[in-house]
C-alpha cells in the first residue's frame, strides 16, 4: 500500500472505536446503509444507530468477514461520521493521507481536504492543508458497502516528515494553560454532528491547497 502507512499500523487487533467515552478523542456516529448504496449518505437524513471513540483510524486492509469490534457484528452497509478536535503547536503546510475501503472524506474546519469516495478495493487519496496554531475541527466520514475487505487509515505529516497514523493523542492541547500560544482554555470550539451548524473558530481557518 501506498505512503507506508501499512507498515505503521498496531499490532493489536484493529477496531473502528469502542465505547467508552473518550473526551479528547474522535467521536464516531454509526448508521446502517441500504445494500446497494455507492456513495457517502447524507447523514442530516439518517438516524445514527450507535456511538464509538477512538484516537487514530488505524485499520490496514482485511478481510471483511474479520469483524469489526464496536460496529457489533455487522460486516457490510454501514458508515461512521468521525468528528473532533486536534491542536496545532506548529503552524505549516500539513499533508493528510486517507486509505479507505470503501469511501472515505476528510474535512478539516468543515472544508473537504480529501475525496476519497465511492465503492472500491483499498485505495490511497492525499490532500493539503496549511493550518494556523490553536485548535482545529477534523472529520472523517467512512462506508462499507459489499463485501470482501474494509480499511480505514488516516496519516499525517508536516514539512519533511514521513507520514504516520494521525492520532489525536498527538495533537492535544497543552495541559497547562500558561502554556497555551494559541487562544486560551476557556475558548470552545463546538464539533456539531451537523457540519454546518454551530461554526465557531479560534484564530485563523485553515486555507486548504490547490
Amino acid at each position: 500500500m501506498a505512503l507506508g502507512l501499512a507498515a505503521l499500523a498496531q499490532e493489536n487487533t484493529p477496531t473502528f472505536g469502542v465505547t467508552v467515552v473518550d473526551p479528547y478523542g474522535l467521536r464516531g456516529e454509526i448508521y446502517l446503509l441500504k445494500p446497494g448504496t455507492e456513495k457517502l449518505p447524507n447523514f442530516n437524513k439518517l438516524e445514527p444507530a450507535g456511538t464509538i471513540y477512538t484516537s487514530s483510524l488505524n485499520i490496514p486492509p482485511r478481510e471483511f468477514d474479520a469483524g469489526f469490534p464496536g460496529v457489533t457484528d455487522r460486516f457490510e452497509w454501514f458508515a461512521i461520521d468521525y468528528t473532533g478536535r486536534f491542536w496545532i503547536e506548529k503552524p505549516d503546510k500539513y499533508r493528510f493521507s486517507l486509505v479507505s475501503d470503501d469511501g472515505s472524506k476528510l474535512y478539516i474546519d468543515d472544508r473537504m481536504v480529501i475525496n476519497n469516495d465511492g465503492v472500491h478495493p483499498p485505495a490511497t487519496a492525499q490532500g493539503w492543508a496549511k493550518l494556523s496554531g490553536g485548535l482545529h475541527r477534523i472529520r472523517v466520514s467512512y462506508f462499507q458497502g459489499p463485501r470482501f475487505q474494509v480499511a480505514l487509515m488516516l496519516g499525517i505529516a508536516g514539512p519533511g516528515e514521513p507520514f504516520r497514523v494521525f492520532s489525536t493523542e498527538e495533537f492535544r492541547p497543552p495541559r497547562n494553560p500558561d502554556d497555551w500560544k494559541f487562544g486560551t482554555p476557556n475558548d470552545t470550539l463546538e464539533v456539531p454532528n451537523d457540519p454546518n451548524a454551530g461554526r465557531r473558530k479560534l484564530g485563523k481557518p485553515s486555507k486548504l491547497l490547490p
